[in-house]
Order: structure tokens, then C-alpha cells, then sequence
């Protein structure tokens, strides 16, 4: 346990923290990767270079420090973030190095301020947190071993198929190249690929499984990613996959992992509401699928939004999916439709989900909601279901990219 003298110290110096976390973060990431470079190829760069991987870190930070009197608070958060080292094969080995380069990058930032005393509680501190993070981090790769056809690390998979779903989307099915057993995952997890790029080494990826647990298969359905910011290259794995990845190329392959998830038995009579915006589609069509084929009698409802028809995925999939359920609702919206589509019924509406939406479609008073897609969209989403009085419990989300809170974001 903490001493009382450390949790004193961490909460007098978190107001000065919190002012000064992004300028710490920044440093931190410099100072990492110029010593330790072994372990620039855990990041992803396009979120370095749009300084979404170190607003998240100072987010984070900045909790921890807001509740070191009470970690149980940020439990889910340490769930998120295991599942998430694990998937990139984060070890003990890899947090002193971590540690000695945060406290450094605050010793630089807050200069004097940062005194013996302060910098001894928050080493302190971190240790405390580490030590949890790598008790989680065991079980989780404990559990990926075990499972039957489970493993850890990388395991050979075969490119078995590849189908364009849109203009911008393509799916993979996905093979063991030993012909082994595939292990189980939970609706809504995520494989990691590593690809070795011919020309730029790259950080693995992480995409959301969009098939049901149970087949012979893996699959991913990855968007070809354009740059999230005017001077960053456009998404370079997603495009080497679109572009090189052919059928029977071999990629490697990371156990499932992510708490992002739905327990089809669970779900059996309550009802659930899946919103997806874009490419947000893949991890709540896994949940779809999975409670459709478990439980047909379950209500599910399905709200997919997108530009129009020439990037709208799985659009034909959804409609056998719905023909399997009477109590599979479905409604597709589209924010900037092509001709023909509304007149054809490629989609259900024109528009973006508002809160009178979903208060005349989705049975808000009892269901579970779970919603993914870009940013604007989670933020918009999120503060829907807040003006209709939809408890935080019942809400669920994932965001593709560093995890950032949707009330701090959208305020």
C-alpha cells in the first residue's frame, strides 16, 4: 500500500501536474525514444504526430494522481490499458525504463518545484501503479495461454480471403498457418497485426474481429485510413494491407484481447442498442452476430451511420442478419447521400442520430448501449444519451486510437 505521506504529497502537486501534463508527456516521449529507442516500435506514430498519444498519457496521469487515495476508482481504466499492453506485448521489463524517463521528464518541467520529496512520492507511486498493471498483465497473458487453440506472442495466419466491403473498406479472413484451433474471444475484442513494412518500420495494429466467435476463421475489416492531421502521411499499414496484403500472404497475429465487449448470454432478453458511426461498425457487428446467433429471441437494435452507400459496409450482411431475427432492428443513416440512394433504400434516413432519434427508435428506459465510431461522432452520440437520462451504466464505447474521455472532449 501507498504511505500516507505519498498520497499527502501526490494530491498537494496534482493541480501543478495537471498544468503542466502535456508539457511533461511531450518530454517524456522525447526522452524515451532518444534513449531507449527498443521501444518506439510498441507506438503507434501517427498518434505521436497528432499528439493523441501524449494528450492520453497526461489524461491518465492526471486521474491516477486525482484518485491515489482510492485506485478501486480506476480500475476499468487499468482493464482497458492491460488488455492493451498485452496486445502489444508490453513486460515487467519494459516499466523501469518507463519510470526512470517520467520521473526525469518531470524533474525537467517543473525544474526546482520538483523537489527530492516530490519525486521520491511519485516514484512511490508509480511503482504502486506499475505493480498492478504486471498482476493484471500475468493473468491476462495466463489466460491467452491457456485457452484451447490459445497462445501468446505472434502465431503465423494465412490471408484466406480478402473482400472489399466498400470503397474504403476490405475484410481478411484469416487462417492459422499450423491448422491449429482458433482460441474463443468475447464479442468486440481485437487481434493485433504486425506487418514488416518494406520501407518504414511500423508499431503493430490493433483491429476489432467483425465475424462471431466459434468459426474457422479471423476477420478484420480494415478502412484504408486517410492522415488524421494536414502534415501526417496518410494511414500507412492500413494502406500496405489494401494495397500488398494479397490471398495467401502470411501476417502475424496477436492473441484477441480488449474489454470492449458484450457477453451474448448476458444479453439474453435485455435489450441492446449498437450505434456505429464509419468504420465503428466492425467490433458491434461481432456483439450482433454473436447475440443473434446465441440468442435469436433477444431484441437488438443496430444503428449504423455513415457518409452514403459508396462507403457504407456490410450493408448486405446486416439485412441477412436481420431476416434471422424478428427482434433484430436495423436503421442506416446517411449524412451525405449520392444519388439514388434514399430513393433506392440504401439507406432509412438522411441525417445524423439526435436524441429525438433515438428516443422514438431504441427503448432507452432499459436497454445497454454500446457505440463506437470517430470522435465527433462518440461526442455526439455520448451527449444524446445523457439528455435522454441513460445511466453511465448502461453505456458502453470504444474509441479506435488513444483512449480520451467523451464528457472532457466534447465540452
Amino acid at each position: 500500500m501507498l504511505s500516507d505521506k505519498t498520497i499527502r504529497i501526490v494530491k498537494e502537486i496534482t493541480p501543478l501536474v495537471a498544468e503542466h501534463s502535456e508539457a511533461i508527456t511531450t518530454r517524456f516521449y522525447l526522452r524515451m525514444f532518444e534513449e531507449n529507442p527498443e521501444v518506439q516500435a510498441f507506438f503507434n506514430q501517427a498518434h505521436q504526430h497528432s499528439g493523441g498519444q501524449q494528450k492520453a498519457l497526461a489524461g491518465a496521469i492526471c486521474a491516477y494522481f486525482t484518485h491515489i487515495d482510492n485506485p478501486a476508482v480506476l480500475m476499468p481504466a487499468v482493464e482497458l490499458i492491460a488488455q492493451k499492453h498485452c496486445s502489444l506485448g508490453i513486460k515487467p521489463e519494459h516499466y523501469p525504463i518507463v519510470g526512470k524517463h517520467l520521473l526525469a521528464a518531470i524533474q525537467d518541467v517543473m525544474g526546482d518545484a520538483a523537489t527530492d520529496e516530490i519525486i521520491e512520492a511519485v516514484a512511490e507511486a508509480y511503482g504502486f501503479l506499475a505493480d498492478i498493471f504486471i498482476g493484471r498483465e500475468d493473468a491476462i497473458y495466463d489466460e491467452q495461454q491457456s485457452a484451447p487453440g490459445g497462445w501468446t506472442g505472434y502465431r503465423d495466419f494465412i490471408v484466406d480471403r480478402k473482400i472489399p466491403e466498400s470503397d474504403v473498406v476490405t475484410s481478411f479472413y484469416l487462417r492459422p498457418e499450423d491448422q491449429g484451433a482458433l482460441p474463443p474471444f468475447r464479442p468486440g475484442q481485437y487481434i493485433t497485426v504486425h506487418i514488416d513494412h518494406p520501407v518504414t518500420p511500423t508499431s503493430p495494429r490493433n483491429y476489432s474481429l467483425s465475424d462471431r466467435p466459434g468459426m474457422d476463421h479471423f476477420r478484420i475489416s480494415v478502412k484504408r485510413e486517410g492522415r488524421l492531421s494536414p502534415d501526417a502521411p496518410d494511414g500507412l499499414i492500413s494502406s500496405h494491407l489494401h494495397d500488398a496484403i494479397q490471398e495467401g500472404h502470411r501476417v502475424k497475429v496477436g492473441p484477441p484481447c480488449g474489454e470492449f465487449t458484450v457477453d451474448p448470454e448476458s444479453a439474453n432478453g435485455r435489450p441492446i442498442v449498437l450505434i456505429a458511426g464509419g468504420i465503428g461498425i466492425t467490433p458491434l457487428l461481432s456483439m450482433a452476430k454473436s447475440i443473434v446467433h446465441t440468442h435469436p429471441e433477444s431484441p437488438v437494435y443496430l444503428l449504423q451511420a455513415a457518409r452514403n452507400s459508396s462507403v457504407h459496409a456490410f450493408a448486405d450482411e446486416v439485412k441477412n442478419l436481420q431476416s434471422l431475427s424478428s427482434n433484430m432492428h436495423t436503421k442506416v443513416l446517411y449524412d451525405t447521400p449520392l444519388e439514388g440512394d434514399v430513393e433506392s433504400g440504401r439507406c432509412d434516413g438522411v441525417g445524423f442520430v439526435t436524441t429525438e432519434l433515438l428516443r422514438e427508435w431504441a427503448p432507452c428506459a432499459d436497454a445497454d448501449f454500446y457505440f463506437c465510431g470517430p470522435k465527433p461522432f462518440m461526442q455526439s452520440v455520448h451527449a444524446c444519451l445523457q439528455e435522454l437520462g441513460v445511466d453511465e451504466t448502461r453505456v458502453r464505447y470504444e474509441f479506435f486510437g488513444p483512449k480520451e474521455e467523451l464528457a472532457s472532449t466534447g465540452a
